[in-house]
C-alpha cells in the first residue's frame, strides 16, 4: 500500500533512552498503521510506550530507527524547523491538561495555531468548528469562566482548526469527570464519523476505548494484539491479561 493511503505509519521504530548497561528500549520493532478517518486507541500496562508512541508518531520525538510517515511524510527527511512546521499546520494536539492560554479569549485560544503559522482563518471557518464542539456562545469567555468539560472543547476545536491529517489524544478525558469525559469521547467519535477526521488517543480507560473504532495494545514497548468494534468490558478483560503477562 502506497504510503499516502495511510494518516499515520511507524515501521519498524525502536526508541532507545540511555547508554550501555543503562539502556532502556522504550519501543521495540513497532510496526502500526492508521488509517484516515479513524478513530483508534492506543492501550497498554504501565511502561508499555504508549507515551513514547505518541512522541514519536507526533513528530516530537525522534525514533532511534524505523521510520514515522504522517500523511506520507518520512518524517526523517525533515529537519527541526520543518518538524515544526509541520506539527504545527498537520498535526492536532489534545492532552490532558487543556493547555489553554488564561488571558486568551475562546476564540484567541481556538485560533492560536493559525497565528502562529502566520496564516488567516477561513472567514466562516472559526463559526463552524466553535459550532461543531458547541461553543458558539463561549467565544469570548475567558477559560477560567468555562467548566472541565467545556476547556477541553476548546482544545478539541484548537486541535480542529488546521484541518490538521491527525488527531493525538493523551489521556483526553482523564482530567475530567466521567459524564463529562464521555460527552468529549462522543465528541471525538463524531468529529471521526462526520467529518472524516482522524484520531489517535493513547488512555489507560476502558471506557475511553470503547468510543474508538479499534484498539491497538502495546505491551514491553511492542505490538501486543489489537481490537476491532471494542466494549469496555472486552477491553477491561484484556488488559487484565496483559498486566498479567
Amino acid at each position: 500500500m502506497a504510503h499516502g493511503q495511510w494518516a499515520v505509519e511507524l515501521r519498524s521504530v525502536e526508541k532507545k533512552y540511555g547508554r550501555g548497561a543503562g539502556e532502556v528500549a522504550a519501543l521495540r520493532d513497532l510496526s502500526l498503521s492508521f488509517d484516515r478517518g479513524s478513530f483508534t486507541a492506543v492501550m497498554g500496562p504501565s511502561g508499555a510506550g504508549k507515551s513514547t508512541f505518541l512522541h514519536c508518531a507526533a513528530g516530537l520525538d525522534r525514533p532511534t530507527s524505523g521510520s514515522v510517515w504522517l500523511a506520507g511524510t518520512d518524517l526523517a527527511t525533515l529537519d527541526e524547523a520543518q518538524l515544526t512546521m509541520l506539527r504545527r499546520e498537520r498535526v492536532g494536539f489534545i492532552f490532558q491538561a487543556y493547555n489553554l492560554l488564561g488571558s486568551l479569549t475562546v476564540a484567541e485560544n481556538i485560533t492560536l495555531p493559525l497565528l502562529l503559522a502566520g496564516v488567516a482563518a477561513e472567514p466562516g471557518w472559526l463559526d463552524q468548528v466553535a459550532r461543531r464542539v458547541g461553543l458558539s456562545d463561549r467565544l469570548q469567555h475567558r477559560p477560567a469562566q468555562l467548566s472541565g468539560g467545556q476547556q477541553q472543547r476548546v482544545a478539541i476545536a484548537r486541535a480542529l482548526i488546521t484541518k490538521p491529517e491527525v488527531i493525538f489524544a493523551d489521556e483526553p478525558t482523564g482530567a475530567l469527570d466521567s459524564r463529562t469525559g464521555r460527552q468529549v469521547l462522543s465528541l471525538l467519535r463524531e468529529i471521526v464519523d462526520r467529518d472524516g477526521n482522524t484520531v489517535v488517543m493513547v488512555t489507560h480507560d476502558p471506557v475511553a476505548a470503547s468510543f474508538a473504532q479499534r484498539v491497538v495494545f502495546l505491551a514491553d514497548g511492542a505490538f501486543a494484539e489489537e481490537m476491532a468494534a471494542p466494549t469496555a468490558d472486552r477491553v477491561a478483560a484484556r488488559m487484565t491479561r496483559l498486566e498479567e503477562w
